[in-house]
């Protein structure tokens, strides 16, 4: 192993970190606001979409109830498992590639995901990652029981510790306001990436933020030269 890295453990956000599934959100969000007599977003306003549960995005930004919200949810769902979890998905450039060079060199990765978890086990499927963690956690169904970012991030640390990982010095890394209050909740420390979808004053608390993914490495792993 060439590297190491100042963390024991490496928890990732999905959506706008590793993976752009904007396309196919803004094409089921269209379709199931437009059916619930919503407006549907554009592109643009997809920041106020990705990253945060669906469930709590249909209240805050689609202006729904709770009850509303649930419906929606499930129709929601209903048309992504229709779609494929992983049709129109992209790898953001060279995320993957960090990924896979932190498992070679021994870091213990999860992700800790507002998607459902089936959606993010087909996504690290599909992208041929799923080896690369030692657990894959994400939100419940019902994206309800288990939504919120700071339970997330807890319940991916369980299951690292169940696997005998040490915790001790965990990183989360992620694009959105949510992912440095959720980790600031478990005490874990949040480098926050650029090239998601956020609003630049959203890197606010977090540990460091990184435009490139040359950048986010040099804070994951330090080679043995360098040690």
């Amino acid at each position: 192993m060439g590297n190491r890295s100042p963390w024991t453990c490496v928890l990732w956000d999905v959506d706008g970190t590793i993976v752009d599934a904007s396309d196919g959100i803004l094409r089921r969000l269209t379709i199931t606001l437009e059916h619930f007599g919503k407006a549907a977003p554009t592109r643009a306003e997809l920041v106020h979409w990705i990253g945060p549960p669906m469930f709590e995005s249909f209240q805050v930004t689609g202006g729904m109830t709770a009850d509303q919200a649930s419906e929606a949810v499930a129709f929601y769902r209903v048309l992504g498992k229709a779609d494929g979890y992983t049709t129109g998905a992209k790898l953001f450039p060279g995320v993957a590639e960090l990924i896979k060079e932190l498992a070679d060199d021994g870091v213990p990765q999860s992700t800790a995901s507002s998607k459902p978890e089936v959606q993010v086990v087909a996504l690290m499927d599909h992208f041929d990652l799923s080896s690369c963690f030692t657990a894959i956690v994400g939100a419940t169904p019902d994206e309800r029981t288990l939504a919120a970012k700071s339970d997330i991030v807890a319940e991916a640390l369980r299951r690292l510790e169940a696997a005998g990982v040490d915790t001790s010095r965990p990183v989360l890394v992620g694009d959105r306001h949510h992912d440095v209050e959720g980790g600031a909740e478990q005490g874990v420390p949040v480098i926050f990436v650029r090239w998601g979808f956020s609003w630049p004053h959203e890197a606010a608390g977090a540990q460091a933020a990184v435009s490139t993914v040359d950048e986010l490495r040099h804070l994951l792993l330090v080679g043995d030269a360098d040690a």
